[in-house]
């Protein structure tokens, strides 16, 4: 454990957590979560297969970022000054401390909770004979006839296997029609296929019983292959690199180079192989051969290999005790009683706290803005949206009325490229105006603005979020939005947009920060006046809320500031750099992180400034993309009420809480807060119970 370094050096690389290992220790916290005894049975599974998700996510960037840049010798290291292959060798240690536990979790803990419920997985040496010839039928109707397996000879090398799908390795004797000997084939099994099939109600033992479809295949395996012996069957997936590249400044259109670049995620290079845990070793290094992987990019499951699959299982069993209680999000009462949204508006700035309060009151905004005749104009931009989106059936409903409709689509939010180029597409054959923000940074600025005719003048109204304009993930993810008429937050917005679609040189904004110009140097310079104010003796301190804190220059910044006496108190989810206990350097800094129901997703910021705080709610974390490589809004809260509400509900609960929060050590790792001798407090919970009906 670090306890000391020397305080003069602040560049110290043992002042600074590696990225990599602070997110897999991340990863780690989403996994106890599947253990957590007060955590509703199946949600304890989704938690399993999120963080079987995060993992994927995790080579397929993270990883194969470092593979690259160990590939090309690269030399440049971060503040913590760990080489890309020292990352990569703490990584595979990690990673498969982490897998086990995974799979120790889902068969030692889940499985049998689940069967106790009446919720079976059955495998193979369980099924009776009417089961049997029911998966049979299953077999002969639904996969044989869109299953391609494929012997291995010089005529048939080792086939492209997409990323991420699941595949079989089988090992055969005996020879073909032609009269072949071969040794293995492969057989991949199309996405289109369900990964788990439940069995037919009357043949069912228990409330649900399911079959994993890598069972069923494995048991008719001998089928695809006539005459011959399938010796061996093990199925196993390959993790590739995901991210994609396009080279912007060499491109006249971003959406057609996109286009282009999205097949090859499908076949980058191989970052990790899972494997069947029983899968021989022989065969097993035959398959690293051909992936071009190392003994430890090779991950050996005792159980599916996409744990993600298992995320159907909550969906399909209607258990409602076994989920999380549901509710009805609140919807503030000036709206419910405003004849309408402009009007509620322009009576008073309103708050919205997703999920605890309703995304609705956004969509009647952007729904009431396309259907009033006075509304002349809608810009928005978007980043993710989701399918069927309610927010892109506004915007076209709005293009379709005659109003002028601007959307700046950000065409580069991962994993979403092909979902916004289609909805691109459809914006612009509505009528609407599409642009895609500035070449070399992605937008990630959450802004609406609408302009409305009123008296014969024009007035904008705005809203502004720290989260995406998803209704689905409203429900998941806490975040704040402003709905505001604010002249100066509604300039300001105007000048942002202007520079997204225009060109020229970026103008002095009247309140709002923004990326890359003034976010950066803003952050920094409050941060040096809460010094100030602590050497003068006024009231200082720093409190702030994010996904990620890793920018040094803020880390920094943040440790002069503990040594001069500001108490630092700070919540992050996810990704921290920084170290927090540090003998005359951070001891004045507490980290948190909370890991609950919903995923932690707003960004506050509030500095004390000697008694008359400044809060401020961004779409940006302290990193160094989101301020120097990305477009990011961050807007003050003036409304006094307002930022009362900011406080109290978007930081105190999560300062008190003692039965989700974890608390960062100075050696990197997390332990539960320690919940001693006072109440429970659980800040998602206590938000519910306040805010919702």
């Amino acid at each position: 454990m670090v306890t000391s370094v020397n305080a003069a050096n602040l560049a110290s690389p043992d002042l600074f957590i590696n990225r990599e290992l602070s997110l897999l220790e991340f990863n780690r916290r989403v996994l106890e979560q599947a253990k957590g005894t007060d955590v509703p049975l199946l949600e304890r599974l989704r938690f399993l297969c999120i963080s079987g998700s995060n993992l994927d996510e995790f080579f397929e960037i993270r990883v194969s970022g470092l593979k690259q840049q160990e590939a090309l010798g690269a030399t440049q290291r971060g503040p913590d000054n760990l080489s890309p292959t020292e990352q990569l060798q703490r990584i595979a240690t990690l990673a498969h401390e982490l897998v086990d536990e995974q799979y120790r979790v889902l068969n030692d803990v889940l499985f049998p909770l689940l069967n106790a419920e009446g919720i079976r997985f059955l495998r193979r040496s369980q099924w009776n004979a009417a089961q049997e010839e029911w998966l049979a039928d299953f077999f002969h109707r639904e996969l044989a006839p869109i299953l391609t397996p494929i012997g291995l000879d010089p005529a048939h090398p080792f086939p492209r296997i997409i990323n991420k799908n699941l595949t079989f390795i089988v090992t055969l004797e005996g020879k073909d029609a032609f009269g072949r000997l071969s040794g293995m084939a492969v057989v991949q099994a199309p996405r289109a296929l369900p990964r788990v099939v439940r069995l037919a109600q009357d043949l069912a033992e228990h409330p649900y019983d399911f079959v994993f479809l890598s069972s069923i295949i494995h048991a008719h395996v001998d089928e695809l292959f006539p005459g011959m012996r399938a010796v061996g069957c093990y199925q196993f997936r390959a993790t590739r690199n995901s991210d994609l590249f396009v080279d912007e400044e060499a491109v006249e259109d971003l959406k057609i180079a996109l286009e282009g670049e999205l097949p090859s995620r499908r076949f980058g290079d191989a970052v990790r192989l899972e494997l069947a845990d029983d899968c021989p070793r022989e065969v097993g290094q035959f398959l690293t051969d051909e992936f071009e992987l190392l003994p430890e990019d090779v991950y050996y499951c005792n159980g599916p290999v996409n744990l993600m699959r298992l995320n159907a299982i909550p969906d399909l069993v209607d258990r409602p005790d076994l989920k999380y209680p549901g509710f009805t999000p609140g919807v503030p009462r000036r709206i419910q009683t405003a004849p309408d949204v402009f009007a509620a508006i322009r009576a008073r700035d309103i708050l919205l706290h997703h999920p605890f309060h309703s995304f609705a009151p956004v969509l009647d905004f952007l729904r009431s803005a396309a259907r009033d005749p006075d509304v002349l104009s809608i810009r928005q931009t978007l980043y993710r949206t989701g399918a069927d989106s309610s927010v892109v059936e506004a915007l076209i409903e709005a293009a379709a009325n005659g109003k002028e409709v601007l959307v700046v689509i950000e065409l580069r939010a991962r994993f979403d490229e092909a979902a916004n180029i289609e909805l691109a597409n459809d914006l612009q054959e509505a009528g609407a105006q599409v642009v895609y923000g500035i070449v070399g940074y992605k937008t990630h600025a959450k802004m609406l603005m609408v302009i409305r005719r009123e008296n014969g003048e024009l007035r904008r109204y705005v809203h502004l979020s720290t989260g995406n304009y998803h209704a689905s993930t409203a429900r998941l993810y806490t975040d704040y939005g402003l709905l505001t008429c604010d002249p100066d937050l509604s300039a300001d917005v105007a000048s942002m947009f202007q520079q997204l679609t225009a060109m020229g040189r970026a103008g002095q904004l009247n309140k709002m920060l923004q990326s890359p110009f003034t976010l950066h140097e803003t952050m920094l310079a409050h941060i040096e006046a809460e010094i100030a104010h602590a050497k003068a003796g006024r009231p200082s301190g720093v409190v702030a809320k994010m996904n990620q804190l890793i920018e040094e220059d803020v880390i920094r910044a943040l440790y002069r500031a503990s040594q001069a006496g500001v108490r630092v108190r700070l919540v992050v989810r996810g990704i921290c750099s920084l170290r927090p206990g540090i003998k005359g350097v951070s001891e004045n800094i507490d980290v948190r992180s909370i890991v609950g129901r919903f995923l932690e997703h707003a960004r506050i910021f509030v500095f004390e400034n000697g008694g008359q705080p400044n809060v401020y709610l961004s779409s940006a974390d302290w990193m160094g993309r989101n301020f120097f490589s990305r477009v990011e809004a961050c807007f003050p809260i003036e409304d006094k009420r307002i930022r009362k509400a900011v406080l109290q509900e978007g930081i105190d609960p999560y300062l008190d809480d003692n039965t989700q929060a974890w608390v960062l050590k100075s050696d990197g790792s997390y332990e539960r807060a320690e919940r001693g001798t006072g109440d429970r407090r659980c800040a998602q919970e206590e938000l519910l119970d306040k805010l919702t009906r």
